[in-house]
């Protein structure tokens, strides 16, 4: 079973949103099945389907979230000098194309949000950048084409 990368918030996360799964979203459904069986002939019980096919997500999204979980890896994030780019570290890119700056934080597959400046270790960026250092050209594919990053700053 290979061991799936993560922060330690990132893991807190994930038990978080399984616990609200479990504890919260779970017993609401169980009562919204309970309430439209009520309701008579299932056979035609559109509220009856819906219930039935959300608690198949739910239980789907727990089992998921569960197998996860259980094959985490924490990685604790370095504090100490960021002479090269590795998990947790969080990096200052300049586009080359874009003439613009951003910024990433390398996570788990798991805590992935690029609109929040996270991308994934495993993300084609994330590979590209992993055992860099500050001043190296880095080319990757993407599905716009290939996009060219100078390193700026590692933190």
């Amino acid at each position: 079973m290979e061991k799936i990368p993560i922060t330690r918030k990132g893991l807190e996360n994930l038990r978080q949103q399984l616990e609200h799964l479990v504890n919260v979203e779970r017993p609401k459904n169980i009562k919204a099945i309970e309430e439209a069986r009520s309701h008579g002939d299932l056979s035609e019980n559109a509220e009856y389907h819906a219930a039935k096919e959300r608690q198949s997500f739910l239980e789907g999204k727990i089992n998921e979230l569960q197998s996860v979980i259980n094959q985490s890896e924490v990685i604790d994030v370095d504090e100490g000098p960021a002479d090269t780019v590795v998990f947790g570290r969080t990096v200052l890119l300049y586009n080359v194309q874009t003439d613009e700056e951003v910024e990433y934080q390398l996570v788990g597959p798991y805590e992935s949000a690029p609109e929040k400046g996270k991308i994934s270790v495993t993300s084609p960026l994330g590979q590209a950048l992993i055992g860099r250092e500050v001043g190296d050209a880095v080319k990757v594919r993407t599905p716009n084409g290939i996009q060219e990053y100078e390193i700026l700053e590692i933190r």
